[in-house]
């Protein structure tokens, strides 16, 4: 009895990629058309997977140029433009051999796909730590003194001392470790993008919860950023708790 072509998909589906290879020259010489499709579908997959993995290594080359120092930290931070929440830093360590695929700076990946390597880098990590600023110590300090404040915050609170710190774009006083300031680093470390994600997902959970105890504004939607409603909410109902002073002035 001939097997079906449901059989084999699931066949594919239960073979790590590794094994594909072995059901290509097992189905070769099978002449229906669903079966050559299927070959066919999954060896594109497989193409783009390579391109993936290529493109990952890319992103590893700062950490492999500075990893003979020891632990290679990459830092970046989130809502530094935003009327509402705090600024949120991130500090992440991945090992070495780090094969998360995937990474990139976090605007450029779907919320679903942020959480997803959240949960990849909160269990591969080395090490993260996150730091952040409140808005009343952003209108105390400014938002650029506010944010350094949290990127020292993060270092401190990862488990071990990192030797080296690829940061994004910034050199970040009173900090004694040697820094590496990247342009877009966020598009170009792995590190450097991994924190990037942390920083966003925590940020984002957190915004999403004070969208809870503070549903006129919004916050869940946009995050704190200026939104045309979120504008037209703090003219109607006036500043949230969270809301920075130094950033709303324009408004009301």
């Amino acid at each position: 009895m001939m097997i079906t072509i449901g059989s084999i998909k699931k066949e594919f589906e239960n073979m790590p990629a590794a094994g594909w290879k072995k059901l290509y020259e097992k189905y070769a010489s099978d002449e229906r058309k669903g079966v050559k499709n299927l070959l066919e579908k999954y060896k594109k997959q497989e193409e783009k997977l390579e391109l993936e993995r290529q493109r990952t290594e890319q992103m590893k080359q700062y950490e492999r140029e500075y990893e003979h120092m020891g632990y290679v930290c990459g830092i970046d931070e989130v809502g530094r433009g935003p009327l509402a929440g705090p600024v949120v830093a991130c500090a992440v360590i991945l090992p070495k051999d780090c094969q998360i695929l995937y990474i990139n700076d976090s605007k450029k990946l779907s919320a679903a796909k942020r959480e997803e390597l959240y949960q990849e880098i909160e269990k591969e990590a080395v090490g993260i730590g996150i730091g952040m600023a409140s808005p009343a110590r952003i209108d105390e300090i400014n938002i650029l003194n506010a944010t350094y404040e949290a990127m020292r915050m993060a270092i401190s609170k990862l488990p071990v001392r990192p030797q080296i710190l690829l940061n994004d774009a910034v050199t970040i006083p009173q900090v004694e470790i040697p820094q590496v300031p990247i342009i877009k680093g966020d598009a170009k470390s792995i590190s450097i993008a991994a924190a990037s994600i942390v920083a966003k997902v925590t940020r984002d959970r957190m915004m999403a919860e004070y969208d809870k105890q503070m549903p006129e504004y919004g916050f869940a939607s946009n995050k704190g950023y200026g939104a045309a409603a979120h504008i037209e909410a703090l003219k109607k109902y006036g500043p949230s708790p969270i809301h920075r002073q130094s950033f709303i002035g324009n408004f009301i």
